[in-house]
């Protein structure tokens, strides 16, 4: 047998550059080259705490919004909770997805997870699963999909497949039309199911404890957004900047005043102000409206949800 290496052609040297002619001009002020230079000098760089308002709700279907924050222990579900259970007391109808591993909505919700046999992970592999995965809740018209532990080990089962950053997107598109709004609650994480969710919503709600590393966690959201909206959802926005767990100190209000001058369109006032009784309501399975509706924390969700009902166009 002949060696392989005969049938081989030989390998040819790539020609080299010996030299090059080079000729000197000399730029006068007012040229186009000067001129481009000057104004990448002068102009102003982009802000990255920039965040991008959102459009307007496409006709005919429920809004999608994310709760989003990847810093944790802000208050996301505690907002997706009492914001949705708001809103369906006023007669909306509201579809709640958990997306975080931990699925505490569904305490805080009334819903019995030891029952639950269709969760958000079924709904993200199986997006055909969506009308069977909702479930009812402690308050009228709203449904919600159960988020557990299984989402977890999610990003190694998707890892290979293809889209998979548009699966919540396809498995919600056939709810849209029966609902007002859906509201994602997300993990303190940029992994898949995130990226699922931010491709999945039309604005983002952004929950912001008013204390020190608050604008730092905003400048990182900032990032991501411009990321997917760069690559796979380019009319994602923002709808809100929440401000959290707020208290009468020096610091809160320093933090609460930077947001406010950083964002002045988009932070939603009252900020909510914490709160006792906004902490043990979940442990009786009923948001705040249920439990105990004229506290501080009952009135500033309240509040908060008139706000965002007229941004969202939801007003009758």
């Amino acid at each position: 047998m002949n060696d392989s290496r005969e049938s081989l052609p030989e390998a040819t040297e790539a020609p080299l550059i010996v030299d090059a002619e080079f000729t000197e001009t000399e730029e006068i002020a007012g040229s186009p080259i000067l001129d481009s230079a000057e104004r990448v000098v002068t102009e102003k760089p982009s802000n990255p705490m920039d965040l991008p308002p959102s459009l307007p709700t496409p006709e005919g279907r429920g809004r999608v919004v994310t709760v989003i924050n990847q810093k944790g222990g802000v208050g996301k579900t505690t907002t997706v909770i009492n914001v949705a259970s708001q809103l369906g007391l006023r007669g909306y109808r509201v579809l709640v997805v958990d997306a975080d591993s931990q699925g505490n909505c569904a305490t805080g919700l009334g819903v019995d997870k030891s029952r639950v046999r269709t969760t958000t992970r079924d709904l993200i592999l199986n997006p055909e699963s969506a009308v069977n995965a909702r479930h009812a809740t402690a308050v009228d018209n709203v449904h919600m999909i159960v988020g557990d532990k299984t989402l977890i080990g999610l990003e190694q089962e998707m890892l290979r497949q293809l889209g998979r950053e548009r699966r919540l997107n396809d498995a919600l598109a056939p709810l849209l039309p029966h609902y007002d709004l859906i509201l994602i609650d997300t993990p303190p994480s940029l992994g898949i199911v995130s990226v699922n969710a931010l491709v999945a919503s039309d604005g983002l709600v952004v929950p912001v404890q008013t204390e020190y590393f608050a604008l730092e966690g905003l400048a990182l959201l900032s990032g991501t957004i411009r990321e997917v909206r760069a690559l796979l959802n380019p009319s994602l926005g923002v709808d809100g900047v929440l401000m959290t767990m707020h208290a009468p100190t020096t610091l809160n209000q320093q933090v609460a005043t930077e947001l406010r001058e950083a964002f002045p369109r988009l932070v939603v006032e009252p900020a909510i102000r914490r709160n006792i009784r906004l902490a043990e309501a979940p442990s009786h399975g009923i948001p705040i409206h249920l439990h105990e509706p004229n506290s501080a924390g009952g009135q500033d969700y309240r509040d908060v949800v008139s706000v965002l009902e007229r941004r969202w166009g939801l007003e009758r």
